[in-house]
């Protein structure tokens, strides 16, 4: 059995079967990761959630900061729904709240403990112990999962506060730690996200870190995948393995293939999707990568 890690494929459907078709993937007996931002931008996020979700067990996926902002705007007025056409695809098919409640309830985080890695989205702040980590992750999935979770995908959006802390409570510590898992790329030595910083390494403002690199940082016991960052690109360092080669941006579509050696696999993008039409309302929760 195999199993590889996929970066953001953001609807980028054809691309996603040309990868596919690179890796041989047979769903009876390889497995899929996935890295978040499965919808937006690329024009076939419809096709690319039903694909996803029929894998059943041969495939798990976990949040990205574009996949809560679809299950948010589920539960919006119509008007807000209408901004972008490649959302709207997905919000007005006939499964499409079928294929809403199924991406709500996929895990912030995933960790294999025979393959010793964990899989984020973004990130993991430097306060961070794995059990730590794990433990954030089960709260805000099961608030997202809770009867209330309207109230919580409403209010999930801002930038305050800055990082995650123990002393956080109710709302502003769900946020926060959606925020690390979902939007993380530079932060200093507290924990304390830069949310305007998206370049790569070496762009951010002084005092701040990739979030890999945090002085100090809590040990981490596995290595762990990401996607998210675009303009990090395939990455390797540090026990971590960056997959978002900007598919969307008409990079490439990029899996890693997960063992004591990894391996890096990737496939040209299929075109550019239709992400710039809807560039200017992408993502309410402030990041456009």
């Amino acid at each position: 059995m195999n199993v590889y890690a996929v970066g953001d494929v953001q609807g980028c459907y054809d691309s996603l079967q040309r990868l596919i078709e690179r890796l041989a993937f047979d769903p009876a007996r390889d497995r899929l990761w996935f890295t978040g931002d499965l919808v937006n931008r690329g024009g076939q996020s419809l096709e690319t959630l039903r694909y996803i979700k029929g894998l059943g067990d041969a495939a798990v996926a976990v949040l990205g900061n574009h996949d809560l902002h679809l299950v948010a705007e589920s539960v919006k007025q119509l008007e807000r729904r209408q901004k972008n056409a490649d959302l709207k695809r997905v919000l007005e098919a006939p499964d499409g709240e079928e294929l809403v409640a199924w991406l709500r309830h996929r895990p912030l985080l995933h960790h294999d403990p025979q393959l010793r890695f964990v899989m984020v989205h973004a990130g993991l702040s430097p306060q961070w112990t794995l059990e730590r980590a794990k433990g954030e992750a089960d709260r805000v999935e099961r608030e997202l999962r809770d009867k209330d979770f309207k109230n919580i995908l409403l209010r999930m959006y801002g930038d305050k506060p800055r990082g995650w802390s123990r002393r956080l409570k109710g709302l502003d510590r769900t946020r926060a730690t959606i925020n690390v898992f979902t939007r993380m790329r530079f932060c200093d030595t507290q924990g304390q996200l830069h949310f305007d910083a998206k370049g790569a390494p070496g762009t951010q403002p002084a005092g701040y870190y990739p979030w890999f690199e945090v002085p100090g940082h809590k040990p981490r016991e596995v290595r762990v995948v990401t996607g998210h960052w675009s303009a990090l690109g395939r990455f390797e360092g540090m026990g971590v393995y960056g997959t978002d080669t900007g598919c969307v941006w008409g990079g490439a579509l990029t899996a890693l293939k997960l063992g004591p050696q990894p391996e890096f696999i990737s496939v040209p993008s299929v075109g550019l999707g239709n992400h710039d039409q809807d560039r200017d309302c992408a993502d309410e929760m402030g990041d456009r990568d």
